[in-house]
């Protein structure tokens, strides 16, 4: 990702914390397509990145920032992913990281989170909890919070998704963009990625609808969409097997929420045997093995194509933003 390094905040390039991340491949699904009635449909398959997320965009940016900055203790919430970056990223910086978790957190995150060298601290409860007891501590430890947009670098890194998906597809954009969503991070980089492409007229038209995908378990974010208010409330009791989806409040669904609003998108709950059906599908048909919040979005295109808000010619991209190797338990096996 750091092709882009020019539309990047980090100044010097000594102070770069790199791992390799980005440009992911795009890959067309022609026979779950056919299935779906979609002539045009693609995955862009962020597992295969460092720490095995999509996270490690922003984690590899926000601490190269910290870096530059001369921070030396981070911290911040996390629901499994973004940990792992996290501790990943910090490790390399020479930086001291201090990771909140829930309890149930997948067990690969928390094992990964203390593989790099952080300080794992667990948590009863959801990753608001643990958000919770992050402001709580971090004053008196002189820990820097990275979490989920409280800090403006996490959303720079994810921006990059939206240069490789303008590059990838030829300077065109897809006609409709599929993304599952907890914090929103990489809804909001995207869609600040394609206004800065626009500035400097590397692509012209109209940009994707942009659809916002959740779990029934925990979908604050499509509850504010279809009662047409501009913030979330709390989701009480949230639980979803996709644990990146189990965010029963994000920090900034306000900008989530413009973004779909502007776009012609909309946001669209999925049941939790919904996910798990598409990512055996997916695999057994394309050979790719999904996360399950992965799965949350080929499964949304169902309900999207009978609502008619994405038609049979249009391009349409759907992100896997996690290596299903993380969640073997759900498997089975």
């Amino acid at each position: 990702m750091w092709r882009y390094r020019e539309l990047l905040p980090v100044i010097e390039d000594q102070n770069i914390v790199t791992l390799g991340e980005g440009f992911t491949p795009i890959l067309r699904l022609r026979r779950l397509g056919e299935g779906l009635g979609l002539e045009n449909l693609y995955l862009k398959d962020e597992s295969q990145i460092p720490t095995g997320s999509f996270k490690a965009r922003g984690l590899s940016i926000a601490i190269s920032k910290a870096k530059e900055l001369g921070i030396t203790k981070i911290v911040l919430p996390t629901a499994g992913n973004a940990g792992s970056a996290a501790a990943a990223y910090a490790t390399r910086a020479g930086i001291e990281a201090h990771v909140f978790a829930p309890r149930e957190t997948p067990e690969v995150n928390k094992k990964e989170i203390v593989a790099y060298g952080a300080e794992l601290h667990l948590v009863d409860g959801l990753i608001s909890d643990a958000g919770k007891m992050v402001n709580e501590l971090k004053g008196k430890n002189h820990w820097f919070d990275v979490s989920t947009l409280k800090e403006p670098y996490r959303v720079e890194g994810k921006k990059t998704m939206g240069f490789e998906l303008a590059e990838q597809l030829a300077w065109k954009l897809p006609d409709a963009i599929v993304f599952p969503t907890g914090g929103g991070t990489g809804v909001i980089g995207m869609w600040k990625a394609f206004s800065e492409l626009e500035e400097l007229r590397w692509i012209s038209g109209k940009r994707p609808k942009m659809f916002v995908v959740q779990s029934t378990g925990c979908a604050p974010l499509v509850r504010a969409f279809e009662e047409g208010r501009d913030e979330s409330t709390f989701w009480q009791n949230a639980q979803t097997v996709a644990v990146g989806l189990c965010v029963p409040k994000a920090f900034a669904d306000r900008l989530i929420l413009k973004a779909l609003r502007e776009s012609g998108g909309a946001a669209v709950a999925v049941t939790d045997d919904e996910i798990m059906g598409p990512v055996r599908e997916l695999a057994q048909k394309e050979g790719i093995l999904v996360c399950p919040e992965g799965g949350a979005t080929l499964a949304a295109l169902k309900h999207l194509k009978e609502r008619k808000l994405i038609s049979e010619e249009e391009t349409v991209v759907v992100f896997n933003t996690g290596s299903a190797l993380k969640y073997m338990h759900l498997f089975g096996l």
